[in-house]
């Protein structure tokens, strides 16, 4: 009759054997998928000390500007540490290839032929593998299996423009918008349970893949922005004229502390 409330009643097997495995199924799922992630991550690269006194004269250059204008350092030691450094990045010193030879360019070594990076790029891929394939083939199996199938009513109203988004799969126009399909509930799942994840795994989990589907080569991208190829003599040459301009507004911190000290404390008279 039309306009008449029809009631739909499910077969208690329906959650019994539908609903409760297609949940519990992708949460174990994601579960196994964020510890074969751990398993597939190789160990990071090992620094040489070449590489690592590069980075660390780099650093220690950095440090020196930064205190410049209220520096600890005596005036002594700071002309000294700033004379030493800019000597040796004048003569390539601390750069792990050694100075440039001659007078040809240096030209930064190709992201493509170093073997961390490709290390990276096939580390994301395999991740995105681990990611797709498993959604894939959970898909596929509710698809064979369960197509068509009512699960569940939601204890809530909704909209009609949720329509398409609760009841996929299933062609009844007429049905409430508040019941949802086996492939819904797949979708629903797919991007409800990560807040399940970061509760059983933690916040720094493998088993969020909605992020990893919506950008299937994010993690490629990631893993060549995640090490870039750094001109060490270009970095070394601009510090150079950096610890110059420091130079200009050094101060000591410790000029004139015991007046300053005993003017604190009251034991001098302010002038």
């Amino acid at each position: 009759m039309a306009g008449s409330a029809v009631s739909l009643y499910l077969d208690p097997q329906i959650r019994d054997w539908v609903l409760f495995p297609i949940t519990m199924v992708m949460i174990l799922v994601g579960v196994l998928r964020h510890y074969v992630v751990l398993l597939l991550q190789s160990s990071p690269q090992q620094l040489s000390r070449r590489a690592i006194r590069e980075q660390r004269a780099l650093a220690r250059s950095q440090i020196l500007r930064a205190t410049a204008a209220h520096s600890p350092v005596p005036p002594s030691f700071y002309s000294a540490i700033s004379r030493h450094l800019s000597q040796a990045y004048e003569a390539g010193s601390y750069l792990k290839d050694g100075p440039p030879k001659g007078d040809a360019p240096v030209t930064p070594p190709n992201p493509m032929s170093d073997p961390a990076a490709m290390d990276g790029m096939m580390a994301g891929l395999k991740t995105q593998m681990v990611m797709m394939v498993p959604q894939m083939v959970i898909m596929g199996w509710i698809n064979f299996f369960f197509q068509g199938f009512v699960l569940i009513k939601l204890p809530f109203p909704l909209t009609l423009g949720f329509k398409s988004m609760l009841q996929r799969g299933i062609e009844t126009p007429d049905m409430d918008v508040r019941w949802v399909s086996s492939l819904s509930w797949y979708f629903l799942n797919f991007f409800g349970l990560n807040g399940l994840y970061r509760l059983i795994l933690g916040n720094e989990n493998s088993a969020d893949s909605s992020s990893a589907m919506a950008s299937p080569f994010a993690a490629q991208q990631g893993a060549v922005a995640a090490a870039p190829v750094q001109d060490f003599n270009k970095l070394f040459k601009a510090e150079l004229e950096n610890l110059e301009f420091a130079e200009g507004i050094y101060s000591w911190a410790g000029d004139n502390i015991e007046n300053r000290v005993l003017r604190k404390y009251g034991k001098l008279a302010n002038r």
